[in-house]
């Protein structure tokens, strides 16, 4: 009885004690809330919500399903392609563009086009973005 009380006691110190129902979701800096990304920056875009599926090292992964590397794409070469993959989605990715803002889309593509082996000219601004959803229809 001893041994649990004080193995009961290792596991409190090290996590902790109980948080609030609601602790979590507001002291987390990166925790998106609601049907919004709140993350900020192309990089945390990338590694909070693209890393998910395409892997932090964006080499893309096989298993549940099939997520296709983005590191040394040679379709992001296009903006035009990558906005359109983001605002209208492609096979089984949802548009995720239409939980960010324009300057979060722009960051994130801007972040994906010039990292991981991917060194491709020409940034995407906010105001593109804003025009490209005007002329992508919602899915």
């Amino acid at each position: 009885m001893r041994r649990m009380a004080l193995c009961g006691a290792v596991v409190l110190a090290a996590v902790g004690p109980p948080a609030a129902a609601g602790d979590a979701l507001t002291k987390s800096p990166v925790m998106s809330h609601g049907w919004e990304f709140s993350e900020q920056g192309g990089a945390e875009l990338f590694a909070n919500v693209c890393g998910a599926c395409h892997q932090p090292d964006a080499k893309g992964a096989i298993g549940a399903g099939a997520y296709p590397p983005l590191a040394e794409d040679k379709n992001l070469v296009s903006t035009d392609f990558v906005l359109a993959v983001l605002l209208g989605g492609l096979k089984d990715m949802p548009a995720v563009g239409s939980m960010m803002s324009d300057a979060q889309v722009a960051d994130v593509v801007n972040y994906v086009r010039t990292h991981f082996g991917n060194a491709y000219p020409g940034a995407l601004s906010a105001a593109d973005v804003a025009a490209a959803r005007r002329r992508t229809p919602p899915p």
